[in-house]
């Protein structure tokens, strides 16, 4: 199920992983990503706010769509970036934030997303001590997040969760990561 507005050069992925300001943040800082937009996926209930989504009734996750150019970045690389900068391990659940909404999941958009998914958590499950428990569904709908919500780190670096919660994330991925990340936050 491939976003409409696609091209060859452009493709979509969705990923749920903790809070969303920590996976938009580092997703939009890498070379090839052209838009990490937070928001809510897996859900029934159509346009859900942050409210609803928090409750943990929702069915809802918070997630984050990746549109990328896979000429520069693969889908596979950004499945290492996400695997790096959250717990795969846990439960419902990253660091403090606790509930089905925080769920570690990969909404895939097609076959080709899933077979890769699968095949990558395959081939990583050797770095974890415990079980992955990331789950792999299928992409059935994508809400954009509340305005406030994008890009959020940026606009509130000074906010405690940004600070001791998404800082250490971006950290970590640079340090990882560095040669992929945008010269304007630091990178090559």
């Amino acid at each position: 199920m491939s976003n409409s507005t696609d091209t060859p050069l452009v493709q979509t992925a969705t990923f749920g992983g903790g809070c969303f300001w920590c996976i938009e943040t580092v997703f939009n800082r890498l070379k090839g990503v052209e838009s990490a937009i937070s928001g809510y996926s897996g859900g029934d209930n159509p346009n859900p706010t942050y409210e609803q989504v928090c409750s943990g009734r929702s069915g809802h996750v918070e997630v984050v769509q990746v549109r990328f150019d896979p000429t520069i970045i693969s889908f596979e690389t950004l499945l290492d970036v996400l695997f790096t900068i959250h717990d795969p391990t846990t439960l419902n659940r990253q660091g403090n934030d606790v509930g089905t909404q925080y769920r570690s999941v990969i909404f895939w958009h097609d076959e080709a997303q899933k077979q890769a998914a699968q095949t990558f958590i395959d081939s990583i499950a050797g770095r974890f001590s415990r079980p992955i428990v990331t789950a792999l569904e299928p992409l059935r709908n994508f809400y954009a997040a509340e305005g406030y919500h994008q890009r959020y780190f940026e606009h509130s670096p000074g906010q405690p969760y940004c600070m001791f919660v998404v800082a250490p994330k971006v950290e970590k991925a640079e340090s990882c990561f560095g040669a992929l990340i945008k010269p304007e936050f630091g990178g090559h």
